[in-house]
C-alpha cells in the first residue's frame, strides 16, 4: 500500500497533471493551494467559452456544487459531457446534497449526465444521494451547513448502494474514510479533528483525490491514495497546530512535505 502510494505521489510530482476545477467560491483558494502543494497544476474556471479548450488540456475534472447556481450547473454539465467524451476522469463533490431540493436534484442531474468516475462526500451527503427517489428520502439525516451529522460507519451500506447505482467509486469522508466500488470496501484512518474546523478541507480532499486519479488509471486505488494523503498531512499538521488558522497553513506545508 505505502509503495503504491509513493509511486503515485512520485508520478504526480513529475507529471504535474492539470486539474480543471469548476468549484465553489469558498473553496477556490484553498483547493488550488492544496493541488500545488501535492504537486499538481490547478486551473479554476467559470467560463463556458473555454470549456472545450480546458477539457482538452486537463487530465481530470473536478465538479463541486458548494456555491451552486443555474449558470454554474449548466457549465458543469457541459464540461462533464465533454470530459466523458474524451475519456478523462471526473470527480464530483455534491456539497450540501440533502440540505435543499435544488442541491439534491442538481447533484443527481450531474451524476446522470456526466457519470462521474469518483464521488466524494460526507456521510449525510452520500446518504441523501443514496435515498434519492426512494420512499425513504425523508429519513435522510439532517445536514447543518455542509457538515455530516452521522458517522461514516453508519453510511457504508448507502455508499455501496450509491456506487452500484452510479458505477462510480464512492468515498465517504469522516473520522474513518470509506472507499467502495459497491462490492469492496476499504478504509483510511488517521487525520485530525482539527481538519473539520477548516473550511474547504473536504473540498481539498475531493481535488486531491482527483490529482491521484489523473496519474492512476485505477480510480479505486487513486481514491485510497488521495484520502491517504489527506490523512497523513492532517496528522502531521496537527502535531504543531494551535488552532484552525495554523492548521490550515500547516496542512498545506504537510502536503508539500509528504
Amino acid at each position: 500500500m505505502i509503495t503504491s502510494f509513493l509511486a503515485d505521489l512520485h508520478r504526480l510530482r513529475t507529471q504535474s497533471p492539470l486539474v480543471y476545477n469548476i468549484t465553489n467560491a469558498v473553496a477556490m483558494d484553498f483547493t488550488a493551494n492544496a493541488l500545488l502543494a501535492i504537486g499538481a497544476s490547478p486551473i479554476m474556471s467559470n467560463a463556458m467559452d473555454e470549456v472545450l479548450d480546458l477539457c482538452a488540456a486537463a487530465s481530470v475534472l473536478v465538479l463541486n456544487i458548494g456555491t451552486l447556481d443555474t449558470a454554474q450547473l449548466n457549465l458543469m454539465l457541459a464540461a462533464g459531457k465533454q470530459m466523458q467524451t474524451l475519456g478523462h476522469p471526473i470527480v464530483f463533490d455534491p456539497v450540501g446534497a440533502g440540505a435543499s431540493t435544488y442541491r439534491t436534484e442538481s447533484a443527481w442531474q450531474i451524476i446522470e449526465t456526466c457519470h462521474p468516475t469518483i464521488i466524494r462526500a460526507n456521510a449525510s451527503e452520500i446518504h441523501a444521494l443514496a435515498l434519492h427517489g426512494t420512499s425513504l428520502v425523508h429519513d435522510t439525516p439532517s445536514i447543518k451547513g455542509v457538515d455530516a451529522t452521522i458517522s461514516g460507519a453508519e453510511v457504508v451500506d448507502a455508499a455501496q448502494a450509491l456506487a452500484r447505482k452510479t458505477g462510480a467509486i464512492v468515498v465517504v469522508s469522516g473520522e474513518r474514510d470509506y472507499i467502495t466500488d459497491g462490492q469492496r470496501v476499504d478504509t483510511v484512518t488517521g487525520g485530525s479533528l482539527l481538519q473539520t474546523r477548516v473550511t474547504a478541507m473536504g473540498c481539498a480532499a475531493t481535488t486531491i483525490v482527483a490529482a491521484f486519479a489523473a496519474v492512476n488509471s485505477d480510480p479505486y486505488q487513486a481514491a485510497i491514495h488521495g484520502m491517504t494523503a489527506m490523512s497523513k498531512a492532517g496528522e502531521q499538521a496537527a502535531l504543531q497546530a494551535q488552532g484552525s488558522g495554523s492548521m490550515r497553513t500547516l496542512f498545506l506545508d504537510a502536503l508539500y512535505g509528504l
